[in-house]
């Protein structure tokens, strides 16, 4: 399928489908006249592109998962890389929510000083 067609199916705009090319994480074959030539399999790639990045994940980080990937469902084979980048991946989760709270507990101090005022 050409490039527009799986932008409607999959709901990710032609130039995010170039960037995600360019990047390494989709690898669309040719036609003879040169234009990219989508599979049904790129649909569940791009689908676990969205799912990583929904996680959190940067495209660099998801590209490395993506071969990890198995199967239909997002199910990743067990390896030393994938556990360790996943530790990482949680830590900076779990930092970020740290730095959120702290930041709403700040502006919930300066809307409480506003209303007592």
């Amino acid at each position: 399928m050409k490039i527009g067609e799986i932008s409607k199916q999959s709901g990710i705009s032609i130039r995010m489908l170039r960037y995600y090319e360019e990047q390494g994480l989709l690898h669309p074959g040719r036609t003879q006249s040169g234009y990219r030539d989508y599979n049904p399999k790129d649909i569940q790639t791009l689908t676990r592109i969205q799912l990583l990045s929904a996680a959190g994940m940067t495209l660099n980080t998801i590209l490395q998962f993506l071969p990890c990937i198995r199967g239909d469902r997002p199910i990743f084979e067990p390896c030393d890389e994938l556990r360790t980048l996943l530790h990482r991946e949680i830590k900076a989760v779990e930092e970020q929510s740290a730095r959120l709270v702290e930041s709403k507990a700040i502006l919930s101090r300066f809307l409480e000083e506003i209303e007592q005022g």
